[in-house]
């Protein structure tokens, strides 16, 4: 690096452009005419205040890299951005956009699609999917176009998120970071999927980014406003994911000094309070108050409290996309091996930066992906894959750091055996995380066929819109087949025995039993058929279709 501009005295000008030089102590004499030649002399720039040597000095615990670095390389966004189109074609090709709605993509696309009812939104539930979706769902029905939509803008976010951390990282580990992040068979499923939780990850992974900038460079107001933005989109998409995941971040602004920065205080709290505002709202409007939806969604994620669920995510990672209740093997080593071995490289990752003198770039990620991850491996009894996804995006940073720090480690004269390891053993998991996706989405899709074949067979039988669907897989059978959902019972109960049996009186209702399931009272002298492997009763308001 540079020595930078020497003065008459050899001390040395502080740069003021945040590269990380400390100017020395004592009086900086500016040169003289007399010793600089008239070629050299340029116009005078309006001076910039200079940092203080403390100020510098921890700005530079913060930057792995000079800012200047990224804007000299252009080519660093490019390698960002073929990441991320990369992350974009991959889902085309792999999940394929054909694959049906889910249960919970049903419930979500349904508030603002316009070919079916509202499915009824359960307190845990916050609107921001909905209006994600709302651009293309609002006027069309292709489950493809969607998909399309959806991917295109999950690409979008992730390049967004990576390029929020230039300045603090090189191009390299940014473009390593997305692609171990893209690469994941769980980022890959969701991306194009109408569920929050990708949208929390690449929430947190901005928000942190443009976190350790701000705190690099006070003048940076770019990196409030991102800040802001990002935990404004959590909170959209999960309000209480977003508070568990900008913790650390609030921690450090309250309690470290060098972080009291009331700039950065206001742009989480706004951030995070007009992100969840309308949810707040909601709660008062339709919930009985923020207290009941706070108790109602605990009630229905199984009662918040200890519950130790790490063994549980474990068993998920081999495709089971809700693992509830969570029971049976735990999938091979091939396919868990790289969640083991996620807290040794974090220590790894951790030590590096330690001796490198720049611990926080490392410490503050790890910290929010920890924070993140909690709730979900201690304080819920069930398990997901889909729950850890802002913790993966966090952990790829400090992972891409190693990988790229062990490539480039200088004098290693086995640098051709570690590249061959290395190579070998992200293969592996790339192959391992393909053939688990392979067999996830060859499952889902199958599943989701069986729900469009019995929403056709109810139109056949008459149970046309508007109709009203209950019982087992209701809820997206009633979406595709254009009927409204209702429960008596269970989480997402909306109505009473008595009110589906009036119901029924007056509109075509079907009543989906599974093998072995018990059939509600009220239908029991409803005509019974088969189809995908349910029980089918529909009531007498239903029958004018075909026998």
């Amino acid at each position: 690096m540079s020595k930078g501009p020497q003065t008459t005295d050899g001390a040395r000008v502080a740069s003021g452009g945040g590269s990380g030089l400390v100017p020395q102590e004592g009086t900086v004499k500016a040169p003289s005419a007399d010793t600089v030649p008239p070629t050299a002399v340029r116009p005078a720039r309006p001076a910039r205040p200079a940092r203080s040597a403390r100020s510098a000095r921890w700005a530079n615990r913060f930057r792995w890299t000079e800012r200047s670095r990224w804007s000299r390389r252009p080519r660093g966004e490019v390698a960002v951005a073929a990441v991320a189109g990369a992350f974009t074609l991959a889902q085309l090709l792999l999940v394929r956009p054909g694959m049906g709605l889910g249960w919970d993509e049903s419930v979500y696309v349904s508030q603002v699609a316009s070919h079916a009812p509202a499915s009824f939104f359960s307190a845990p539930r916050a609107r921001g999917v909905p209006l994600l979706v709302a651009p293309v769902a609002a006027w069309s029905s292709s489950t493809a176009l969607l998909r399309v939509y959806l991917a295109v803008l999950s690409g979008l976010g992730l390049f967004l998120a990576l390029r929020a951390w230039r300045g603090v990282l090189p191009a390299r580990v940014l473009a390593t970071a997305g692609a171990l992040f893209a690469t994941l068979w769980v980022t890959l499923f969701y991306g194009p999927q109408a569920m929050p939780n990708y949208w929390v990850a690449v929430g947190a992974l901005a928000g942190t980014g443009c976190f350790l900038r701000a705190g690099a460079d006070r003048s940076d107001r770019a990196a409030l406003w991102g800040v802001g933005l990002s935990a404004a989109l959590m909170a959209w998409m999960r309000p209480m994911d977003a508070v568990w995941a900008v913790l650390p971040l609030l921690v450090l602004v309250a309690c470290v000094r060098q972080w009291r920065r009331p700039a950065l205080l206001v742009a989480l709290g706004g951030g995070l309070a007009a992100g969840a505002v309308e949810w707040v709202i909601e709660a008062y409007a339709a919930y009985g108050g923020l207290a009941q939806r706070l108790a109602d969604a605990s009630r229905i994620q199984g009662g918040l409290g200890w519950n130790v669920a790490v063994v549980d995510q474990l068993r998920a990672l081999g495709g089971r996309t809700l693992c509830r209740p969570c029971a049976g093997a735990v999938p091979p080593v091939a396919e868990t091996l790289w969640w083991l071995a996620l807290p040794v490289l974090a220590a790894l990752a951790v030590r590096g930066a330690v001796r490198a003198g720049r611990p926080a770039v490392t410490l503050v990620p790890l910290a929010c992906a920890a924070s993140a991850a909690f709730p979900y491996l201690f304080l819920i009894g069930y398990a997901a894959p889909r729950f850890l996804m802002p913790a993966y995006a966090l952990l790829a940073v400090p992972v891409a750091g190693l990988v790229v720090r062990a490539v480039r480690a200088p004098g290693r004269a086995g640098r051709p055996l570690t590249v061959t390891l290395l190579v070998l053993v992200l293969a592996g998991h790339l192959t391992a995380q393909l053939v688990v996706l392979h067999n996830t989405v060859r499952r889902t899709t199958a599943a989701r066929q069986e729900w469009a074949a019995v929403a056709d067979g109810l139109h056949r039988l008459g149970v046309r819109p508007p109709c009203l669907v209950t019982g087992k897989e209701y809820v997206p059978i009633a979406f595709y087949a254009g009927c409204s959902s209702a429960a008596a019972g269970g989480h997402d109960a909306n109505t009473t025995t008595s009110g589906l049996r009036r119901t029924a009186e007056r509109l075509p209702t079907a009543v989906l039993v599974a093998p072995g399931g018990r059939l509600p009272g009220y239908a029991r002298s409803w005509v019974p058929h088969r189809m995908g492997g349910l029980r089918v009763y529909v009531g007498p308001a239903g029958r004018g279709g075909d026998r």
